[in-house]
């Protein structure tokens, strides 16, 4: 069984460096095409200024759940205060009940809502209660950040996990204390969106960069003529033309589907925690050589058990023994010339079985030498 369980780890070792070898193959023949960045739509890299979405929230009270809701005086108090909104008048004190939970309701008001359509809400419980499984969200208003309601929320919760208990143990599935209403808010007022003020669009790059920018603008000239030009590293103004100044909504649906080319800056993200590298195409690495070796230590306590003679007047006794033991691999040596990659570099360490955390490391030494063109964004 052994042997068998060592062949398929050797077989399963073998594809992952068959498939790394591919990779590696397409992204050199790729880099030296000049193609590291692949062709892209205006839409997926840029959004219009003026359009966005909006941020809602309340405060509401979930009822109907079978005793998991709250046992704090908040959700009594805030079933008094509903109660007295009906003509009842209710001592908070005197309300015992664990059919309900104070929870926040909160949404995003898409672009170009208007008064009646609906969107979805997500309601999560603030206070003790244990599941929202059943519950059903009563009224709320939502807010925005100026203090007006926007939309009403209200209905049965939708959650994605479930809980079931007994006498000495529990089994739950994920979150119970976080539910969903679909379309369950009422847009009350829409919010205004003016995204061609004075007959001029701006385009916002969702990633900052100055030869971005000017694609962009060299490519919406090229089809409509004059009318774009890139402002800074992030920002794109477009006029519009004239056959488009009474629609300018269509003029945004022209150049949404425009190819376009995105250029980055060379970056290598690092995650320590977990030993995962990302490695950008366009990093380029210095003439330099590395040389990696491991320094293992290993110790171990190997306590022995003294035992006196029978009818004697000692004492049984634990006598701690330690065993150090240090080894310190034969460093390899890797030589890369000036025109490598950061994947030259990852093909000669798997080469000499250096592991990913081994390759972080000599990506922050090769950072402080100067030899890593690029930018090194540790997580």
């Amino acid at each position: 069984m052994k042997k068998n369980a060592g062949n398929a780890n050797k077989m399963t070792a073998a594809r992952l460096i068959c498939l790394a070898a591919l990779c590696l193959t397409l992204w050199h023949a790729r880099s030296e095409a000049g193609e590291i960045q692949p062709m892209v739509r205006l839409k997926d890299i840029a959004t219009v200024e003026g359009i966005r979405e909006n941020q809602l929230v309340g405060m509401g009270l979930v009822v109907g759940l079978q005793g998991t809701g709250d046992k704090g005086q908040m959700a009594m108090q805030m079933m008094s205060n509903m109660s007295q909104q009906f003509g009842v008048t209710v001592d908070p004190k005197q309300i015992r009940s664990k059919n309900a939970a104070v929870v926040t309701v909160t949404c995003q008001l898409s672009p170009f809502l208007l008064p009646g359509q609906n969107t979805d809400v997500v309601v999560s419980a603030i206070g003790d209660a244990k599941s929202l499984e059943g519950g059903v969200l009563i009224q709320t208003p939502l807010k925005a950040a100026n203090g007006q309601v926007y939309a009403v929320a209200q209905g049965p919760l939708t959650l994605g996990g479930w809980s079931d208990s007994g006498s000495a143990s529990t089994v739950k599935k994920n979150a119970i204390t976080v539910g969903r209403i679909p379309n369950g808010a009422i847009v009350e007022q829409g919010v205004e969106m003016d995204f061609s003020g004075d007959g001029v669009i701006n385009l916002l790059l969702r990633q900052s960069d100055f030869t971005t920018a000017g694609r962009v603008a060299r490519a919406i000239n090229e089809r409509f003529g004059d009318v774009a030009r890139a402002i800074d590293s992030r920002r794109v103004e477009v006029y519009l033309p004239r056959n488009y100044a009474s629609s300018p909504s269509a003029f945004v649906a022209s150049i949404e589907g425009i190819s376009i080319r995105p250029d980055t800056v060379a970056r290598v993200v690092v995650n320590e925690r977990t030993g995962t590298i990302v490695m950008g195409g366009n990093v380029r690495i210095g003439n330099v050589s590395v040389a990696h070796g491991n320094l293992m230590v290993q110790v171990r306590e190997n306590p022995q058990v003294s035992q006196p003679g029978a009818f004697s007047p000692g004492n049984t006794a634990v006598t701690p023994q330690t065993d150090i033991t240090a080894r310190e691999e034969r460093p390899e040596l890797v030589e890369l010339p000036a025109t490598s990659t950061v994947g030259d570099l990852t093909e000669a360490m798997n080469a000499v079985g250096a592991s990913p955390r081994d390759l972080i490391a000599v990506l922050q030494a090769m950072d402080q030498a100067g030899a890593l063109h690029g930018e090194l964004i540790i997580q």
